[in-house]
């Protein structure tokens, strides 16, 4: 387990573009980097010219997995990208995509962000009548299915695909000629569309539309199927459910600040989950600061409701991933400060509050706490922008087993002791959802690792499955 795991961590990013005349693979590369933060496990590129599909992928960083050469050979008019982080399926090159296969109509090429929750039972099925894997990731169940039902269009085929599979997904489909994108029911993952003059981009977040100087056009919207072709875009009807379930922690952690997701600035979202905390947990400290930086938008929203200065009372090393070689037991003290290193100058003889977003083992931050006070700080004190997470995530989060979820263990008043703060306050679940206001409901959004309320299905434990409660 990496030092810094006390996070969630979600599975993919994808990137899909449709220009004639641009050079895609490099537009690819420019929009994968923008959604770098949504995988650093690997990346891949599928390219295409009308006359079969090339594909570059492998372990590692985009500029890692991408050279001058590597972009030159991969020309043509349709790309599409993908960066990964592992939930399903071990971190091997072999589980890294987009997957590229032949199928019944020429080439096709598959890039998925979610999880889905019948993989197993799907995946015996197909197995059963002839279907042979490759690797162990739930993305080629995808891909078999659409072949299978590929006898006509692949529009036909991907609607018949949505029928079968449950569980989390935003797709970018690319055969020979069309470029497709597809949401699951729920809309857990986001997906939004982009144009670039007559070119379209389907991109896990907005922010890749911003980077090749895109318009963001709009999401792609829960069980919708968008199809881009020389004949432009068209949208074929919707499957969407009685309930729209985007998952909470695109807002709380995911998404990039600059981000907009289902019409809501992610960076004005976390600025106002800031101030929600500084009305629920009131406590007189000298500054604010942040964990960055992901809590950097909620500390100072919690400073502007307050009025307590927000300072910058811990530097991150940028240069340290997730990739990072892990330390020995003796070293992980060391390796905390390698990472976020305390301004002792700033914290010396003050109270202090720290905001991050999550909590999820409580390791981490029983280190940063510690960390702070023996830099001078008089008292520490926590605030969380979400709520406790004690519920396991079946749908792309990487929080899957729940006793590895210290609030599902101890009560708040134990974390608290736990991590050694002087007070500790996680967001209500009500003032989360206060923060959208009345145009987004509680119904509108996944919750289940807050309360357990399950929008979609979720898969029997057993002995096999790595979906265990307990």
């Amino acid at each position: 387990m990496s030092i810094f795991s006390d996070k969630p961590k979600e599975e993919c990013g994808i990137f899909g573009i449709y220009g004639p005349g641009l050079d895609v693979s490099r537009l690819t590369y420019y929009g994968l980097y923008a959604l770098q933060h949504r995988g650093q496990e690997s990346a891949g590129i599928a390219v295409t010219d009308g006359h079969g599909i090339r594909l570059h992928k492998n372990m590692g960083l985009v500029p890692e997995v991408f050279s001058e050469g590597v972009l030159a050979r991969l020309t043509g008019h349709m790309a599409v990208g993908h960066v990964r982080y592992s939930t399903t399926g071990s971190s091997l090159v072999i589980n890294a995509q987009p997957l590229v296969c032949y199928y019944a109509n020429g080439m096709l090429a598959l890039a998925h962000n979610g999880n889905l929750t019948n993989i197993g039972k799907l995946r015996g099925s197909l197995a059963a009548h002839g279907s042979v894997f490759q690797s162990t990731n739930d993305s080629e169940v995808i891909v078999n299915l659409i072949a299978r039902y590929s006898q006509n269009k692949i529009e036909d085929a991907i609607l018949k695909c949505m029928l079968d599979i449950k569980g989390s997904y935003s797709l970018v489909v690319m055969t020979e000629d069309k470029l497709i994108g597809v949401r699951d029911p729920y809309g857990v993952r986001p997906l939004c569309i982009g144009k670039m003059g007559d070119a379209y981009i389907l991109a896990s977040e907005s922010c890749a539309l911003d980077t090749i100087g895109a318009e963001l056009v709009r999401d792609v919207e829960p069980g919708e199927i968008v199809v881009i072709s020389d004949k432009g875009l068209n949208s074929i009807k919707k499957m969407a459910a009685k309930r729209q379930a985007t998952c909470i922690f695109e807002f709380i952690y995911f998404a990039r600040p600059d981000s907009v997701i289902d019409g809501f600035q992610v960076n004005q979202v976390r600025r106002e989950m800031g101030r929600q905390l500084a009305r629920e947990y009131p406590v007189e400290v000298d500054i604010v600061i942040s964990v960055p930086d992901s809590g950097t938008a909620a500390a100072r929203g919690y400073s502007e409701e307050s009025g307590i200065p927000f300072e910058e009372g811990l530097m991150k090393n940028r240069y340290i991933g997730r990739t990072f070689i892990q330390p020995n037991q003796e070293m992980r003290e060391l390796a905390v400060r390698l990472k976020l290193n305390p301004i002792k100058n700033v914290l010396r003889g003050k109270r202090v509050l720290m905001v991050d977003d999550s909590i999820v083992r409580g390791t981490t931050s029983g280190k940063m706490v510690s960390m702070l006070k023996s830099s001078g700080a008089e008292e520490v004190h926590m605030c969380v922008s979400s709520p406790p997470i004690i519920h396991p995530c079946y749908y792309g989060i990487d929080i899957s087993v729940r006793k590895e979820l210290i609030a599902s263990e101890m009560s708040v008043d134990g974390v608290r002791k736990f991590i050694g703060a002087d007070g500790l306050h996680y967001l209500s679940q009500e003032g989360l959802l206060k923060v959208f206001g009345k145009k987004m409901p509680q119904c509108t959004f996944c919750t289940a690792c807050f309360d357990g309320d399950y929008p979609i299905e979720i898969p029997m434990p057993d002995k096999q499955s790595k979906f265990l409660l307990e």
